[in-house]
């Protein structure tokens, strides 16, 4: 990002005002969370501070080992700084073995404190650098380095003016350093979800080898008898529906299987949950009233709003509901679906939804496994046969939303 180029007309800060600005910036710097809006902030309040007319922040890229430009002020920043500079480029190795601020009034004996201090001087020059920030977190490690440019003049330039960098250098360190380690957290979250995924998988994969099993031996042996008893009508007749129910078996169980697989970061949407509840109960309706049963709802008129995914939500209610007008098929009865505001210790709001039906409900004994692959209590043949993919797809979608999912 390019900005325009820090005020011209500057005169040096007096004491209390330099506490001020380097108050006001560590304030600012708290409240982002965005590495990209951070490293602009810092850039730009290093630049007024060293009174320049441009400047780049490079950041750490450890992935591909080099130091990476992230934000940018003044119009020749772009065409006169490269996009990256190695890790073991001249420039950072001096900075590392310093760990001072380097500027062009430096001696040629400040340079020859490191094996790096002429390539570094080399390097400044080429950028029209006229001081170069580091960064070392306090592990002593370069997380980045600011590049100030050329400098224009101040009223008077005193030792608290030139002590008003290092101030902003440590601030500007200690806040990237936090977001730094806040995004490692936050991909390492990610890893763990998607290394608990495939395990599950190795199971799902360990499952579905046994329940394909048997619905291609039945298509193997109708396959094989066919071209004896073709003129076999009853036959042909009745093998034919099986080898049918067992193919819509193994399309629904592939079907499920990538549904489970794929990663599901849920893309968050502000939504009155209630409306999402309305419109499932508008998709069932139809079939509910065909087999019987009556639908009684009780939403809440003060239930608070919610960040979900529509889509996602949708799935998990319409499979409750599919599953708890599945209990009561041939019986008729009642489902019941109520939403509430649920205020939990610590004061946190949540939004809750209870699904209830007078089917014939879930033995004891199986409660701790409905959440689990492959587990089902749905065995009659045909295309609606459970595949025990759907619940646990359900509690991975909660999951996913950070909620919680109760059976009973």
């Amino acid at each position: 990002m390019t900005s325009r180029p820090p005020n011209t007309s500057i005169v040096a800060p007096t004491a209390n005002e330099l506490l001020n600005i380097v108050t006001r910036f560590a304030a600012d710097l708290g409240t982002m969370t965005d590495l990209t809006t951070l490293g602009n902030c810092i850039i730009q309040e290093l630049c007024r501070a060293g009174a320049t007319t441009h400047g780049t922040l490079f950041l750490l890229d450890r992935e591909h080992e080099c130091y990476r430009r992230a934000s940018m002020v003044g119009p020749l920043a772009p065409t006169i700084i490269p996009p990256t500079l190695a890790v073991d480029h001249p420039l950072p190795h001096h900075l590392l073995a310093t760990n001072s601020i380097m500027t062009q009034a430096d001696s040629a004996e400040d340079l020859q404190e490191t094996e790096f201090g002429a390539g570094a001087c080399a390097a400044m020059e080429a950028m029209q650098a006229t001081r170069i920030v580091p960064h070392l977190n306090n592990k002593g490690r370069l997380i980045a380095f600011s590049l100030l440019g050329a400098a224009q003049p101040l009223a008077e330039e005193n030792a608290l003016t030139r002590s008003l960098l290092a101030a902003l250098a440590q601030t500007a360190t200690n806040a990237l350093y936090t977001i730094v380690l806040y995004e490692d957290l936050l991909r390492s979250h990610t890893l763990m979800k998607r290394t608990d995924r495939l395990k599950s998988l190795e199971t799902i994969a360990g499952g579905f080898a046994h329940e394909i099993r048997n619905p291609l031996t039945s298509i193997k042996t109708f396959i094989q008898l066919a071209p004896e008893r073709k003129d076999d009508p009853l036959f042909i007749q009745e093998f034919s529906k099986v080898v049918l129910d067992d193919v819509y078996r193994i399309e629904r169980l592939i079907q499920e299987i990538l549904d489970y697989s794929r990663y599901m970061e849920p893309k968050l949407t502000d939504e009155n949950l209630n409306d999402v509840v309305a419109s499932c109960l508008y998709f069932i309706d139809v079939k509910a009233d065909s087999h019987g049963i009556k639908i009684e709802k009780e939403l809440a008129s003060d239930l608070p709003r919610v960040m979900l995914d529509r889509q996602q939500i949708k799935q998990v209610l319409l499979n409750l509901l599919l599953n708890a007008m599945d209990s009561m098929a041939g019986a008729g009865g009642r489902l019941r679906v109520q939403t509430r505001k649920l205020v939990k210790p610590g004061g946190n709001v949540w939004a809750h939804i209870e699904i209830e039906d007078t089917g014939e409900g879930i033995q004891d004994t199986n409660l701790e496994h409905i959440f689990d692959p492959f587990f089902t209590t749905k065995h009659e043949s045909g295309e609606h046969e459970g595949t025990g993919l759907g619940l646990t797809i359900v509690h991975q979608i909660i999951q996913e939303h950070h909620g919680e999912i109760r059976v009973k």
